[in-house]
């Protein structure tokens, strides 16, 4: 069973990707912060990171940073999950290391799709 880490502060979209992926038979964990987001990854070593470029404590692009400067978790996909959509800002995040994009607010079915394509998953 693919293992996905959500990181995001906000608890409405937590939720909503746990259930998508939950009824997808992925095994799934949380992140509120950016510090539990790293703990995770390091601990439980996900197949794939959706990861909140806007939150409270250190933000997501720091965070993925963060993932990608360590052996541990560098080879972790990370698909950014935020509401900024400009090029500039999915360029930013591509050259940090973002293996993907979604921009709030997103079609379940979309999200999947993009999660299944990094986790190897077919429907």
């Amino acid at each position: 069973m693919p293992k996905v880490l959500i990181a995001d502060d906000d608890p409405e979209i937590r939720m909503l990707c746990e259930m998508i992926l939950s009824g997808e038979d992925y095994e799934v964990f949380l992140a509120d912060d950016a510090s539990t987001c790293v703990a995770s990854a390091r601990n439980n070593h996900p197949d794939l990171i959706l990861l909140d470029w806007m939150m409270p404590d250190v933000d997501g692009l720091d965070c993925l940073r963060t993932l990608k400067a360590s052996p541990r978790t560098e080879s972790i996909p990370v698909i950014m999950l935020t509401a900024l959509d400009g090029m500039s800002n999915v360029l930013e995040a591509t050259t940090s290391g973002a293996d993907g994009y979604v921009t709030k607010p997103f079609e379940p079915d979309d999200l999947l799709s993009l999660v299944r394509r990094f986790t190897h998953v077919v429907s």
